[in-house]
Parts: structure tokens; sequence; C-alpha cells
């Protein structure tokens, strides 16, 4: 219990300094068929052959923080104008088996950007209003009337977060495979009162987003897998990013190792239902995260206006401890570090950290030098309990965006 506290806690704590239910809220069967796949093949993911200059340094800065950290692996991919620098994998898959670039990874918070470039788009296209309360779409959501779209994607709602719930914390620990349903996390969360009053302040809830999910479903009237793959990953190319309703994973997949439950075992497939709204549980790798990075953090999807509100929705200059929430989880949003709208801005940076069940992960933009920075990792027994793709990927940014150092 005290090893998944802490690793929760401190993911949610990176996204700051770096920044009941009802039937409606539930999930979707998982009988569900899948979203619709490309149907054009593209560039497979595979390493650079043969690199030299900078793709070199880098692919060594890769293998040096592995096995630096004890990594089981590392996933990197870099580029400049969507150009690749450097696509590289080091370590192994499992044991025996190599890490490839082209290896399928959970891809978590990844996803939450996805989420609120949709709500971004609707916005654009005068369906809907940002201020709009949630309760239009979702009438039976305790304290709906008072907290509305933009609050949820810019986690301003004040939901208590079930993921720091002792009581879902010993259940999922004590069966991590199990199918949770937003209507079963969600109410954990409206069962607790208001952190704060909605909009006033800023804390992390993984309650947010599964509500986000269900109000973009209302909203269009289309299931949330289908409509993040026709308004998100099939725009983008994103032919390796997909939805499972189940804990299945395409191959060739990456396995994960968790040190959680205080011993090491893998949890590749970890029931990860928990995470987000069912339609948004999306797996990877590491290509189409860097091609995520750059068109999501460039806001090649919408509007230069939304663009704006997608990395400040309102979150600079409010926030902060409160004698309910402490200043673990409130904390003040500044110009320099703040939360957008699914999207951590810091320095300069526009991101993605999500850390669960063994994978850890950064999606990265610096749009002053057009730079995206994709990294996944999994861990052996003794790496550090933090999210060890920050590492990777500080080091990677230090030698290809030098003076705009990524997580300092």
């Amino acid at each position: 219990m005290t090893r998944i506290r802490r690793a929760w806690l401190s993911a949610a704590v990176l996204l700051a300094l770096t920044l009941p239910g009802t039937p409606a809220l539930s999930a979707p069967s998982v009988t569900s068929p899948a979203a619709p796949r490309a149907t054009h093949p593209g560039p497979a993911c595979v390493a650079t052959p043969r690199p030299h200059g900078k793709a070199r340094e880098i692919a060594e800065i890769v293998r040096a923080t592995r096995e630096e950290l004890g990594l089981k692996s590392a996933l990197v991919k870099v580029t400049v104008h969507g150009r690749e620098i450097v696509t590289t994998a080091d370590g192994e898959a499992l044991a025996g088996v190599p890490a490839t670039p082209d290896r399928h990874f959970r891809a978590g918070g990844v996803a939450i950007p996805f989420l609120s470039t949709v709500l971004l788009q609707l916005v654009d296209e005068g369906r809907v209003g940002l201020d709009a309360p949630v309760s239009r779409w979702l009438p039976h959501l305790p304290h709906g009337d008072r907290i509305t779209l933009r609050m949820l994607a810019s986690s301003t709602s004040g939901l208590y977060d079930y993921v720091t719930d002792p009581g879902f914390l010993a259940a999922l620990y004590e069966d991590p495979f199990r199918q949770w349903t937003t209507r079963e996390v969600v109410g954990i969360s409206t069962g607790q009162p208001l952190w704060y009053e909605p909009g006033t302040n800023w804390s992390y809830s993984h309650a947010n987003f599964q509500l986000l999910g269900a109000a973009l479903e209302k909203i269009t009237g289309t299931r949330l897998d289908k409509l993040l793959w026709h308004r998100v990953s099939r725009p983008l190319g994103l032919r390796e990013t997909r939805n499972s309703f189940t804990p299945e994973m395409p191959p060739p997949v990456l396995h994960a190792f968790t040190n959680e439950r205080d011993i090491h075992e893998e949890s590749t497939y970890w029931n990860p239902s928990w995470t987000i709204r069912a339609g948004a549980v999306l797996t990877s790798d590491v290509c189409d995260m860097a091609r995520a990075a750059r068109g999501l953090g460039s806001g090649e999807l919408i509007s230069r206006e939304a663009y704006a509100t997608l990395l400040n929705p309102g979150t600079v200059g409010i926030g902060g401890p409160t004698a309910t929430c402490p200043a673990t989880v409130c904390r003040a949003q500044t110009e320099a570090s703040h939360y957008g709208l699914g999207v951590v801005v810091r320095e300069g940076w526009v991101f993605q950290n999500p850390l669960f069940s063994g994978y850890g992960e950064v999606m990265a933009y610096l749009p002053e030098k057009d730079v995206a920075i994709a990294v996944a990792t999994t861990i052996g027994p003794s790496s550090p309990d933090t999210n060890t793709a920050q590492t990777v990927a500080s080091r990677v940014a230090a030698v290809v965006t030098p003076g705009h150092p990524l997580f300092g």
C-alpha cells in the first residue's frame, strides 16, 4: 500500500510541479467492436540504422541511462520539424527478447490531450461552450451544475481523486485484473466532499477525465473510441494507437514490471480500466507518441484561439493549499509551470508524463524549436521509485535543446 500510494501521489505531484455515479456514466460493453483502423500503410517504427552525430550521442545516453537506473528497457524517438533525429530502443522487452521501437505499451495519461483536443474542436465548431455546466449532459452527477467542461479538462473541478483513496488502492492491489467502470470510480470521488469550490484552485483528479470522456460521448452521440480515432488518431496518422475495452495489447508488446506490491512482478496485463474513461484506454508505440506530441502540442488540429486556450485555460494565477487540500495536492499555477487543457506547460514545453503499472512515459513538445520527444521505460527490481522516463527525456533534451531543460 505504501509503495502504490507513493507512486501515484508522486505522479500527480509531478504534473503539478512540472506542473455516487449513475448508469449514465457506465462503461461501454467490453464486447463492443474496435474503432476502424487505418487502411493505408505507414512507415514502420524501426531503430535508426547506423546512427551518427547527435543521433549516436542520444542513443548512447539512452543506453547509459538504462544501465544506470537498472531499467528493463528504454524506447526513444526524437524529431525536429517533424523529421526524425533518432529512433532507438535499448534493453529487453521480456527476458531474452530485445526491446524494439515498434513495441506497444499502455499510453495512460497520453490520452488526456486527445480528449481536450476533441473538446476544443467542438468549441471551434460552435457545438459546445467550455463554460457549459456538465449537468447538461450528465444530469445526475453530483455538483454537475457547478462544474464546467473547462474545469474537467483543466483539472480545476475540485473533485476528490479516487486514486488517492485507501479503499480504492486496497481493492486495486487485491485484484489488479479487475474491470472497473466509470460509475464505480467516479462514485468514489463524488462520495467525498469537494476539495474546493469548482474553478478556484487546481488539483489533479482522475475523475475529471473519466467524466470528460463521458460528456464528449453525450455531446457527440459517438462512442469515445471512435470519436478519438476519427478526430485525432486518423488525422495525425497514428496507425499504431488504439483503444481496447479489455487488458489485451496488440503484438509486439513491451512487457512491464513493477515493485508496487513490494515484490518485483510482471504487470503488463494488469487491467487499466480504472485509469481513464473506457474508449480512451490507449496503447501506442514510441513513433506514434512522438507524432502525437508534435500534433497535439502544436495545436495542429484546432484553431489558433483554441490553441491559446489549450496552453492556458485560466489556470495561471490560481491554486494553493487550503484547510482541506494539502500543498501536495492543491498547487499554485504560474506562467512558467501550470496545467493547461489536458497538458502540462512548463518552461515552454507542452507534455504529459504518465506513470502506472510499471510503465513510465513522456510525450513532450517544445513549440519554440518544433522538437518532439517520446520516451517509454520499464523498470527492473532496483530501479528508482519514480517516473524513469523523465530522467531519460531530460538527458535527451539537454542534447537536442540546450538551454531549454525538460524537468529541470
